[in-house]
């Protein structure tokens, strides 16, 4: 097993990895790339496999959505688990069972069989993620190389998502629709033959006993939540007291999940990380992140497929550079840190998005395909530092035993930022589109239904279809532009979520300052300020990120502890050094422990 402070030795920032770790790196990162891809392939298989299967309507709907829900609802308790019964163990037997469902979808003969070997996908999805993260800082102790390890992860994650609707494309040119749910079998394969080898195992001796209470009330809470807001997406829910209940219920056992960390000497997740501003505020830039192209992806799909005129195939692929821009931007954030501070890449990256956002409103209007593409993509190259600064820092501040239960929260909060951007900015342009949709001009066009046509754009397209071409021409026109007006409303919306953004990492997160570690020695000058009378706390070797030591969320710091004293110059004044790196930055950044 490995040891929980190995990080410390050899120097303050911890040791460099080597060919071993690197490699273990490849055998982490291939997964992540194929389990995109095969995300991203089920689009274009669905067309296939629903007139194979001859499913229904509300069987392709769970054949889309019960990976997620999956998804979302384990990822808590499977970062804990691997806390607890080893990182590598559970990856090894997450990896296993994807292999087997994949195996199970790709044979399915008949909906029912296929919508649960998705939702045992889900589930083995959810320990791979959180695993592979806390992995990857348990093999990476050099602050440097973590960051560059979890941005090659983040890029081959992101770079799956771009290759998968090209790849499973190709496959559903030569193959049957089972195929494209093959794509990652033989790398799951290769993580089982030779992940024992290269990854070390480790484990937290001191989490205690799995609390399965916890484990109920964190499904009970995440499932409704998530499948509420996703109906409302979908359309305005076709039950929306039922979808509403779904919500409240969810929230209402979450406060009652909440509770109970609380009370636990071995909580699932340690709540008190949430004290810290930084790191609560640095979940909360990751959702709205999230938020915004979620809430732009689902407008621009539609507007392709009802405004542009383009297949659903084809918009699919159309969405797919966004894979590359976030790849993009993961690589990016890298080279930025060169000359930035974290905080820093992450406001170049959200200006790139407000930026893009704001294009987008003007390239609707004209109509150009090309355009919103292009921009859509940049958008997603300034969500890249984000993603993979934020899931760095995230799982960087808190101690190697709780890698795991840090990681599940980056990758919830990633889930869900996607959800509510479904949900709520999806809901904002379906109520801009029926504004804008007038009955006095729906009235005005011979054979059309207002009623049904102010739904959603859509099924004004399908009424238009059945039309003469005079009044189908017309109609098309005015649900077109009805929701361009609603897509460039939500696109501002996107510009708005941006600048908070950006607030709440200037003023919020500031130069996020990683904790120290247990006995860690505080500013010069200020521990005995802060710490009062008493013995002076045992000193022990601390690992460091970025020089500064980094500590147990659950150890008492002195106040000196959350002060960054190369922030403030002369007279408390802010320093260039708030924004760009300076070549004193290592020196000033804390004493060498090593």
């Amino acid at each position: 097993m490995q040891d929980a402070t190995s990080g410390a030795q050899g120097s303050a920032a911890g040791p460099l990895a080597g060919r071993k770790e690197w490699v273990g790196l490849a055998v982490l990162a291939l997964p992540a790339l194929l389990v995109a891809m095969d995300i991203g392939a089920l689009f274009l298989a669905l067309p296939h496999l629903s007139a194979d299967l001859k499913v229904t309507g509300a069987q392709q709907l769970w054949v889309s959505d019960i990976y997620g829900f999956m998804l979302a609802g384990f990822l808590p308790t499977m970062g804990t688990l691997g806390d607890r019964v080893g990182r590598r163990r559970l990856l090894l037997i997450g990896a296993t069972f994807f292999t087997l469902a994949s195996l199970l979808a790709a044979y399915s003969t008949s909906g029912a069989e296929l919508i649960a070997a998705r939702a045992i996908l889900g589930i083995a999805g959810a320990s791979l993620s959180p695993s592979t993260l806390a992995l990857i800082s348990n093999m990476f102790h050099d602050p440097k190389q973590q960051k560059q390890a979890i941005g090659i992860w983040s890029t081959c994650l992101f770079g799956g998502t771009a290759l998968g609707p090209v790849i499973g494309g190709v496959m559903l040119e030569y193959f049957w629709w089972g195929s494209v749910f093959l794509l990652g079998v033989p790398v799951m394969a290769l993580l089982l033959a030779v992940g024992p080898r290269f990854l070390p195992e480790f484990k937290n001796p001191d989490a205690g006993r799995m609390d399965y209470l916890s484990v109920l009330l964190s499904l009970a809470a995440v499932l409704p939540t998530v499948w509420g807001i996703k109906e409302f997406a979908a359309g305005g829910a076709q039950n929306p007291a039922l979808a509403t209940a779904a919500i409240v219920f969810g929230l209402v056992v979450g406060v009652l999940f909440v509770r109970r960390q609380g009370a636990l000497e071995h909580p699932m997740i340690d709540i008190t990380l949430f004290r810290r501003r930084q790191f609560t505020g640095i979940l909360l830039v990751m959702t709205a992140g999230s938020m915004a192209m979620g809430g732009m992806g689902i407008m621009s799909s539609q507007w392709m497929q009802s405004v542009a005129n383009v297949s659903p195939g084809t918009a699919g692929l159309l969405q797919a550079p966004t894979g590359f821009g976030f790849a993009v931007g993961t690589a990016m954030s890298a080279v930025l840190l060169k000359w930035f501070r974290p905080m820093s890449t992450m406001i170049i990256g959200v200006g790139i998005s407000a930026v893009a956002y704001l294009v987008i409103t003007q390239a609707t209007m004209t109509g150009w395909l090309a355009a919103v593409v292009i921009c859509y993509t940049i958008a997603a190259v300034g969500g890249g530092p984000i993603y993979a600064q934020g899931t760095g820092i995230v799982v960087g501040s808190v101690p190697p035993e709780k890698a795991g239960s840090a990681a599940s929260l980056s990758e919830t909060s990633a889930v869900f930022g996607s959800t509510l951007g479904l949900a709520l900015l999806g809901s904002l342009g379906a109520a801009v589109y029926r504004h804008r949709v007038t009955g006095a001009a729906l009235s005005a066009i011979p054979g059309v239904d207002a009623d049904q046509a102010r739904k959603n754009v859509a099924v004004a397209g399908n009424m238009a279809s059945g039309l003469p071409a005079g009044p189908a021409s017309e109609l098309r026109h005015v649900a077109g532009t009805a929701f361009t007006t609603a897509m460039d409303v939500v696109a501002l919306g996107c510009v708005i979520i941006c600048v908070g953004v950006a607030l709440c990492i200037k003023y919020l997160i500031q130069d996020f300052d990683p904790m120290p570690q247990p006995g860690a020695p505080a500013a010069e000058g200020e521990a005995a300020q802060d710490a009062g009378p008493g013995p002076a706390p045992a000193r022990t070797p601390a690992a460091a990120v970025d020089g500064v030591a980094t500590s147990a969320p659950n150890t008492p710091l002195p106040g000196a502890a959350f002060r960054d004293p190369i922030r403030r110059g002369p007279m408390g004044s802010p320093t260039a050094s708030r924004f760009w790196k300076h070549p004193s930055i290592a020196a000033r950044a804390g004493p060498d422990v090593s």
